[in-house]
């Protein structure tokens, strides 16, 4: 999974440090923090979560297609109840010699900038969470179209309800599914690993 443009842009020490200290204040507040997904009777236990190495090649750069009439997108959740999202960018990029889509959505209604990835790749259901994972990334400026960005595997992570029955969350839809493995980010987690 290389892309030499967005992986030559960090310094590979100080981005796998920063990385590290990001992770770390997660596991702290999964931890400890009264709004953690982790339930009460099991945080004692808690001794963090699991992790792919950090890896800069999971940095990789993409390009942006912004889609003027967002089209809307039904996901099921794991409450088995669906969620309608709108379908704001495509990301087109190179994966293991692999050109590549991922979407990236807004809940209708919704007044946050976050741009939400959901994603199913080969690594689901083995190595990391059943389910799928998902990146979020937040422009400042909003995206535009050609726009070449950086999505970072190593940031993605698993939603809480991977922790927790008393979380429901989107399943990333078919057209999200990558026929790839993508060994960065999160892996999967159960109280039996503990």
């Amino acid at each position: 999974m290389t892309d030499a443009n967005a992986a030559a842009d960090v310094d590979p020490d100080a981005y796998a440090e920063e990385l590290q200290r990001k992770r770390e204040e997660k596991d702290d507040f999964f931890a400890s923090h009264p709004q953690s997904p982790i339930p009460p009777e099991q945080r004692d236990s808690f001794s963090g979560l699991d992790y792919f190495d950090p890896n800069p090649d999971a940095r990789v750069a993409v390009t942006v297609r912004v889609h003027d009439d967002p089209e809307p997108v039904t996901m099921e959740t794991t409450a088995g109840n669906e969620v309608r999202y709108l379908r704001l960018v495509t990301f087109a990029f190179e994966l293991r010699g692999e050109s590549v889509e991922l979407h990236g959505y807004q809940q209708e209604r919704e007044d946050d900038d976050a741009i939400f990835v959901p994603f199913r790749d080969k690594t689901t259901g083995q190595q990391s969470y059943r389910n799928g994972r998902y990146l979020e990334l937040h422009p400042e400026d909003g995206l535009t179209d050609g726009e070449s960005v950086v999505l970072d595997f190593n940031l993605a992570y698993t939603p809480f309800c991977a922790y927790s029955d008393t979380f429901a969350c989107p399943l990333p839809p078919e057209e999200n599914w990558l026929e790839v493995a993508v060994a960065a980010g999160e892996r999967d987690w159960s109280p039996a690993n503990e």
